[in-house]
């Protein structure tokens, strides 16, 4: 009798041992991917031919569309200024803290990222879950 409660004990610690370092292994495979501020920056350790034609389309697709997104909420002037930035080298983020947003543009702005970022992350993580299986 106490020889099956010990081998269920230990069966249920394998269980939990496994079931532990399993949980850890897809957060180490983001973090490779990602920062820890849930920023991600076009200059990822991924250059643009490690993805398919149809990944860099899709990449493009979502930064035209935070782009369209982002100058839909600036005025006219707000937007001239905004060009001129990036035509001198500025990221997008350095141009945008550039401007002198009001509080809810600002929000909207954030939210923009926040979302593109999320598109971004699908796309980084369906080519990782690509490149694993080949």
């Amino acid at each position: 009798m106490i020889s099956k409660l010990t081998q269920r004990l230990l069966t249920l610690a394998l269980v939990f041992v496994f079931a532990f370092f399993l949980w850890e292994i897809p957060w180490a495979c983001a973090n490779h991917y990602f920062t820890n501020s849930g920023e991600i920056r076009d200059s990822i350790e991924l250059s643009e031919n490690d993805f398919t034609p149809q990944e860099n389309q899709a990449l493009q697709a979502i930064r035209q569309r935070r782009n369209k997104e982002i100058a839909g909420i600036l005025n006219l002037s707000q937007r001239q200024l905004l060009v001129n930035k990036l035509h001198n080298g500025n990221n997008i983020d350095q141009a945008l803290d550039s401007l002198n947003l009001s509080s809810e543009q600002q929000e909207l702005v954030n939210s923009i990222n926040v979302f593109t970022n999320l598109k971004l992350k699908g796309i980084f993580s369906r080519h990782a879950l690509l490149d694993s299986h080949k």
